[in-house]
């Protein structure tokens, strides 16, 4: 998990107002925006490195009716999240990388323009 991680860590690294931080309680990584969640990354005991990251719901379908490497979110709302299982996914970084921004870019939408401007600070 930890190169898997370190490489999110990367990508997201000049993203306005990204952040992640560990949830012991929760025991993944979490990524937030203006203390909104974005993705979150752990461990399933059975399948390994999970990302979890938002998405539009029509986009969500499709991807899992194209990989069995991808389910609906675990423990968020099935329609706009999904479960991306890394350690047996055929996606490339740079098709990771896009989910990821396309989660952030969702969750960045929906905040209200004093928040969005203060990304930039």
């Amino acid at each position: 998990m930890r190169e898997i991680n370190t490489y999110l860590l990367k990508v997201i690294e000049d993203w306005a107002g990204a952040t992640v931080r560990y949830r012991e309680d929760w025991e993944v990584y979490y990524f937030s925006v203006a203390q909104k969640c974005f993705a979150l990354h752990g461990i399933d005991n059975e399948k390994g490195a999970q990302l979890i990251v938002k998405g539009r719901p029509e986009e969500n379908e499709v991807l899992r009716e194209m990989y069995e490497f991808v389910v609906p979110g675990y423990h968020m709302n099935k329609t706009h999240w999904n479960s991306i299982f890394l350690d047996k996914s055929s996606f490339s970084e740079e098709e990771v990388e896009k989910l990821l921004k396309r989660s952030y870019d969702l969750v960045v939408s929906k905040l209200t323009k004093s928040q969005r401007n203060s990304l930039d600070d």
